[in-house]
């Protein structure tokens, strides 16, 4: 049997022999899906991925070779063979915000065709594929005679991992990047450090994890690391954003670098404590300068997230050399201005950062976290003219008694106040946020999984098909399932039992 992979277009032929009725869904759900009640066997033993012959993707490709390989052993996991090592141009480089992951799918008695215009849509076709194929009570392989049209509903599909609050080891960032291709997530946020801790091991600076991270050996991320987790997902279609947040959040910085931070007052006198990065001194310019300079070296993405939130100004307020500096900068009394002179030149940032009215590049995206007046937040920024991700409805961190996915699931990105045509196109999609004050690697995946996917599905799939939670909830039960058979300990949804929930616990 043969698969063929893109560039432009793929073929996949499977084995066929028996007709019975049995329909099953994918999660997140295709912009269009027609099934029928025929299906198809298929057999372990002749099954394979190859490459068509009017495939721009060829033996060889990186990310497809390995795609086979991971994909086969998905769909049977018993078995060990199958899979086809092939070549290809042009399957070495990032996925990024342009990058193109539309698929059709077609399956048929004798034959499945995909086809797609990039490797991150074959992957994307490939996912769909493999949740598409079932086993019988005994062990037989089958798949339905399927038709999709498929692409996503928008560009940005995030999830944010905290690694500062808890230290997550590599194993947990690897298998969590695993789980977002399941789902068709397509960024990691990596909100590397923190006020807690700095274990990002910097090569200009070495001391910020020496000093800054909860151990300098064991909770550390090394530049092997790190390459690791981009690899790790660049084979899965996944871009990697790190997060530096400052000028606030930066306590574990000023461990490792002397005169960062600004020293607070006590009336005349330093009181020993100190608050955000000091913005008024050259040096500070010049470390962030070199500190960025090799984290866009280090991360390929072209963005990179600067934070900017919950800068508290009272330390600031309290510095007679920051006061002094504000007076001959013309700022007077307000400190939101002295924290725009800080954060004019960056990529990603937090809400706050236009909701003080700082003077920010047009270019620059904004990103909504505080929960209760999203919508609102959504109309003035788009309304400014800047792109917008929202997350303050999928902080997932926090957690209830119940089916609390149905919340999630509820929430409408583009339903707010403002003109169709311009505004709305400005939501560039949103991200789903696990902080870790109370996460680390022994609760990570029960409570990202499969509470995430709800968020996954609303930024795929069409709104108007999948508004409805009680007609998603036996697909995104069986997904969930489907999560624990491939190793994520996904938690329950409600009541009932999977055939594979025992297998590895």
């Amino acid at each position: 049997t043969i698969f063929s992979a893109p560039v432009r277009a793929c073929l996949l032929l499977v084995v066929v022999s028996v007709w019975v009725q049995q329909v099953d869904g994918v999660w997140p759900l295709p912009q269009q899906l027609d099934q029928s009640a025929d299906r198809n066997s298929l057999s372990p033993q002749r099954f394979s991925f190859t490459y068509g012959r009017d495939s721009a993707a060829q033996t060889g490709c990186s990310v497809l070779d390995a795609a086979f390989k991971r994909y086969f052993s998905i769909i049977f996991p018993d078995f060990t063979k199958g899979s086809v090592s092939v070549k290809t141009r042009g399957c070495d480089g990032y996925p990024d915000e342009d990058s193109d992951e539309s698929y059709n799918l077609s399956v048929s008695e004798g034959q499945a065709v995909l086809r797609s215009v990039t490797v991150w849509g074959a992957l994307r076709g490939l996912e769909s594929f493999s949740q598409l194929v079932y086993q019988d009570d005994y062990g037989s392989y089958f798949i339905n005679k399927t038709e999709i049209v498929d692409f996503p509903r928008f560009a940005f599909r995030g999830l944010l991992l905290d690694t500062s609050r808890h230290y997550l080891p590599l194993h947990a960032i690897l298998k969590t990047l695993d789980a977002m291709a399941y789902s068709k997530f397509n960024v990691f946020h990596w909100h590397i450090v923190d006020d807690p801790s700095f274990p990002y091991q910097s090569r200009t600076f070495p001391d910020l994890s020496n000093k800054g991270a909860f151990h300098p050996f064991t909770h550390v991320y090394t530049q092997s690391d790190v390459m690791r987790v981009i690899e790790h997902a660049r084979m899965r279609g996944i871009r990697v954003i790190p997060e530096f947040d400052s000028p606030g959040h930066t306590q574990s910085w000023g461990k490792g670098q002397p005169n960062l931070l600004t020293p607070c007052y006590k009336g005349d006198v330093p009181s020993g404590s100190f608050g955000p990065v000091d913005p008024t001194v050259d040096t500070t310019y010049k470390f962030m300068e070199s500190l960025l300079k090799e984290v866009k070296f280090v991360f390929p993405d072209s963005y990179v997230h600067l934070g900017g939130d919950e800068v508290s100004f009272a330390c600031w307020q309290s510095n007679p050399n920051v006061r002094t500096f504000m007076e001959k900068m013309g700022f007077g009394k307000d400190f939101t201005k002295l924290e725009s002179f800080y954060m004019e030149r960056t990529s990603i940032v937090w809400q706050d950062v236009f909701d003080y009215h700082e003077r920010i590049p047009q270019d620059t995206v904004l990103e909504i976290w505080k929960g209760e007046t999203y919508q609102a937040e959504l109309s003035r920024m788009t309304k400014a003219g800047h792109r917008v991700l929202l997350s303050a409805p999928w902080y997932i961190n926090h957690i209830s008694y119940g089916q609390d996915w149905r919340n999630s699931y509820a929430v409408q990105p583009q339903n707010f106040s403002g003109v169709w045509s311009k505004q709305k196109k400005l939501v560039i999609g949103g991200e789903v946020a696990m902080w870790g004050e109370y996460v680390d690697a022994t609760n990570l995946n029960p409570r990202l999984w499969p509470r995430a996917c709800a968020a996954a599905e609303r930024l795929w799939s069409d709104e108007e098909k999948t508004l409805n939670a009680d007609l998603a909830f036996p697909r995104l039960e069986k997904f969930r399932c489907e999560l624990l058979r491939r190793g994520i300990q996904a938690e329950p949804l409600f009541v009932g039992h999977c055939k594979h929930e025992y297998d590895g616990l």
